[in-house]
This record gives C-alpha cells, sequence and structure tokens, in this order.
C-alpha cells in the first residue's frame, strides 16, 4: 500500500467508543463506580468504508451496552511491536528489504519497537520510537541457532505485562515465528490445548494488545513436525485478540510483502471502542467475555473475546 493510500485510510484509523449498559443506569450506580475500559477492533470489508457506530450491539453479559461515542486516533498514538524470531533459519535475511521497506513507509508518528525473541525475552529495542530510519538500522539477521528461540509465548506473556510505554493508544504486535511451543509434550500435530499459549493469550487480552503474526517455518526436523500446531496456536492468539495470523499453509513464505500490506491494511482499519464496567465486580486480574456485532452490510469484526476492566488505550 503506498503512503497516500494510507493517508486515505487515516480517517477510519481508530475510533474510541464509550458505553455504559442500561441495567448499570436503572441501579443508580454513580459513574466513579465503573471502570472505562477499552479494546481494539479491526473492520474488515472489501470495500473501504468507515464503520458506522450506530449499527454496533455491544454485549457484557447478558447487558446490551450503548455507544457513547466514536472518536478517530491519528497514527502518532499508534504503538507498534515487531519482534522477529531468533531462531529462524538464514533465508530470512532476504525478506530483510522488503521489513524495512513497510517500517520506513509507516505514516508518521506511528511508535515503531523492533526486536528479537530470544529464550524467553525480546533483545534489540527496549523502547519504542518515531525514527522509523533508525529502527531500520537496528534491523540485523536472526542468529539461527536452534532452540534459541524457546516458545514464542513465553516472550509474548513477558513482553506484554511490560509494554515499555506508558503512553496510552491501540497496541500491536507483528509476530514473525513458527509459532511452535516446545514445552508443551512432544512438537507434533498432536501438540494442542497449551496452557502456556493460554497465558499469552490472557496476558495480551490483560494488556489489550492485538496480536498479528506472519508464520515462517523452520528447518529445523523436531520443528518441522510441528508446524501445523504453531500455526494453529498463533491463529489461536490472534483470533482471542482481535488480531489474525497470516500462512501459505506449512511452508515458508517466498515474500513477506503481501503479508505486510494485509497487517497495514488491519491496521488502518482498525477502532478503538470503550465502555464502563462496575468497579466494584472486578478483581485484579478479572477477563471479561464481550461481543460486538454490526448490522452493517459488508462488515465483518474482529475483536478480543476478553478485556481487562480498567485497561485505557484512549
Amino acid at each position: 500500500m503506498s503512503r497516500n493510500l494510507y493517508r486515505k485510510a487515516l480517517p477510519v484509523l481508530l475510533a474510541g467508543v464509550a458505553v455504559v449498559a442500561p441495567s448499570l443506569y436503572a441501579q443508580g450506580i454513580p459513574n466513579e463506580a465503573l471502570l472505562p475500559t477499552t479494546a481494539t477492533i479491526t473492520v474488515e470489508a472489501k470495500t473501504l468504508v468507515p464503520l458506522d457506530p450506530k449499527k454496533l450491539r455491544l454485549e457484557v453479559g447478558r447487558d446490551v451496552i450503548p455507544i457513547r461515542s466514536v472518536t478517530p486516533i491519528p497514527p502518532p498514538a499508534t504503538q507498534l511491536a515487531i519482534l522477529i524470531d531468533d531462531g529462524l533459519r538464514g533465508s530470512f535475511d532476504n525478506q530483510l528489504s522488503d521489513l524495512a521497506q513497510f517500517i520506513e513507509q509507516l505514516p508518521p508518528g506511528v511508535q515503531v519497537l523492533l526486536g528479537y525473541m530470544r529464550n524467553g525475552i525480546v533483545l534489540g529495542m527496549h523502547t519504542f520510537s518515531a525514527d522509523h530510519q533508525a529502527v531500520v538500522a537496528s534491523m540485523r539477521i536472526p542468529i539461527e541457532i536452534a532452540g534459541v528461540d524457546a516458545s514464542p509465548y513465553f516472550t509474548l506473556s513477558n513482553f506484554v505485562k511490560q509494554w515499555p510505554s506508558n503512553s496510552p493508544g491501540p497496541r500491536f504486535v507483528l509476530m514473525i515465528t513458527n509459532g511452535i511451543d516446545p514445552y508443551n509434550g512432544s512438537t507434533s500435530i498432536m501438540n494442542q490445548d497449551s496452557p502456556y499459549v493460554q497465558s499469552a493469550q490472557d496476558d495480551a487480552q490483560r494488556a489489550g494488545v492485538a496480536v498479528y503474526s506472519i508464520y515462517w517455518g523452520q528447518s529445523w526436523p523436531r520443528r518441522a513436525f510441528g508446524s501445523l500446531s504453531g500455526q494453529s496456536y498463533l491463529a489461536q492468539v490472534g483470533d482471542a485478540t482481535g488480531a489474525a495470523s497470516y500462512n501459505i499453509g506449512t511452508i515458508t513464505p517466498p515474500d513477506l510483502t503481501p503479508y505486510l500490506k494485509q497487517f497495514k491494511q488491519a491496521v488502518a482499519n482498525s477502532y478503538l471502542i470503550q465502555f464502563d464496567l462496575p468497579a466494584e465486580k472486578v478483581k485484579p486480574d478479572t477477563l471479561i467475555h464481550i461481543r460486538l456485532t454490526t448490522s452493517q452490510h459488508g462488515i465483518k469484526l474482529h475483536v478480543p473475546n476478553n478485556v481487562h476492566p480498567g485497561v485505557n488505550l484512549d
């Protein structure tokens, strides 16, 4: 996507939606007893159209919550963390120029962090930067040593729990990894229902982070058997956080550009919704299930399954 086309998409980049359930009003709960809570959602449509707030329906439990406002958020409020698996095989170096171009063409002000996932932590940049040239300058080839990637979900959990920014705004992660969790039994097609993947998913929801991913297969024999499992886990985390995972089956993509284009489009079509939850019903680690639908034709919504009350991204 060209910079001009991306800028045309900015009017629908992000919007804040604040809502309160009618039943809460009926009970006379004072405003100070409500926790403003936000979540990032993405609109998928064949044509680029703005989301109509009047056609949204938000449900929390049995309560239907009315939308209070929709506010566009400019690119400088967006925080994007690109996390590269440090165990990716050497052919990934052929993709660095495409990734560099993607970063350089981001709208001015978008805050970017580029890091490498190794042994459960993120190496490289430790803060977000709007200097896209400096971010590109920090890019390197993964070290390509089998096992250094460990589980990408350990890294994701650790990263989102310590999100390196106190600034409000929508939060996006783009992971480039095989998605395999070697700590949940054998790395095979039967490797399912990992508690570590579930923990990473929950931690991302608590932090209000939409987790996108690009599947990149591995040449290591043990990891090759787990490719389907890895893709399944990446899709699970993406769906749960209102995001998506990109792949072309179990093979390594020959080119990152189509996926980077899809990801950029998804960010351009994302919105921030805001609503209120009763404070007296909230525990520190509570995750609340939400359901957001629309009667707007030609629109598909990608919404996080759960949100953490009190998360403020606005």
